[in-house]
């Protein structure tokens, strides 16, 4: 297997799973690339996408697990993962999205620390093989661009 070196991409996924030391507690912290706040979930872009649009949304409070959520938390982050695949059907047209959550690092999750809920639009012909073979991604266009295509198209902005 090829590798490509992205020492960048080390401190996002190295980080500690707490608070103090998670990425996306401190992405909430700011407003770059935060698409949508809600009284306890927010919903933001990924920083390292696998596709153009790929989106997350995700309890403010630090909890690691789906079932730590309260049920208000639960009700808000789904109402935000609906939010976000309008705003991704408007803003890209894609023909399909995938949308879940890696439970542990076994099963993926880079951030195990902090449950988020993933939605990636996807395409014909995208090149989804090149992540599942090469852990290449081709994005067409800048996140800061995807930013702005997707907030515009945020139900209620």
């Amino acid at each position: 297997m090829e590798r490509l070196w992205a020492g960048w991409r080390g401190e996002y996924v190295e980080g500690a799973d707490n608070a103090e030391g998670c990425v996306l507690c401190r992405v909430l912290e700011g407003d770059e690339y935060v698409l949508w706040r809600g009284r306890s979930c927010a919903a933001i872009l990924n920083a390292y996408p696998y596709t153009s649009g790929h989106l997350m949304v995700l309890p403010v409070r630090h909890v690691g697990e789906i079932e730590a959520l309260s049920d208000d938390e639960s009700r808000e982050l789904w109402r935000g993962v609906h939010a976000g695949v309008v705003a991704l059907k408007a803003a890209y047209a894609p023909h399909g999205l995938n949308i879940g959550a890696n439970l542990g690092r076994v099963a993926g999750a880079g951030v195990p620390g902090h449950f988020h809920v993933h939605a990636l639009p996807r395409w014909d012909g995208d090149t989804n093989f090149m992540t599942s073979v090469a852990e290449t991604r081709v994005l067409p266009e800048a996140l800061s661009a995807t930013f702005d295509k997707v907030r515009a198209a945020w139900p209620g902005t």
